[in-house]
């Protein structure tokens, strides 16, 4: 059972930068691939980025590919998402995830067995 924590949430204006983290406790944290989901108001849950076990690996919406950047510190169970050049309909609660088996499949929220309770993120314009 892995529990995890998300932080780092905030508000911000457009243009800005916030750095996510999602720790990670309970669990073999580096057998677990990881993702960040979002949801906004009114909208269902949505894929944003995700890393493998090792951190090799990453994929990323296309939403926000080049601003957001997902890396992970298996030393200290940590997951982070760098959201550069923040946009207003970047806001919205932000998720992370841990998923067991292969790298794939991975933008799929079925696929993930533990969440974070979320961190709010907000950009102003």
């Amino acid at each position: 059972q892995v529990q995890l924590e998300e932080s780092g949430g905030g508000l911000v204006q457009a243009g800005g930068s916030l750095r996510l983290s999602c720790a990670a406790s309970g669990g073999t944290f580096s057998s677990y691939g990881m993702g960040w989901f979002r949801q906004a108001p009114g909208k269902e849950r949505e894929f944003v980025a995700a890393v493998s076990r090792g951190g090799s690996s990453t994929y990323y919406a296309d939403s926000v590919k080049g601003r957001f950047t997902i890396s992970r510190d298996n030393a200290k169970n940590t997951v982070y998402l760098q959201m550069n050049s923040l946009k207003p309909e970047d806001t919205a609660v932000y998720y992370c995830a841990a998923k067991q088996g292969p790298f794939a499949r991975v933008l799929a929220l079925g696929e993930y067995a533990y969440w974070g309770q979320g961190t709010q993120v907000t950009v102003s314009s």
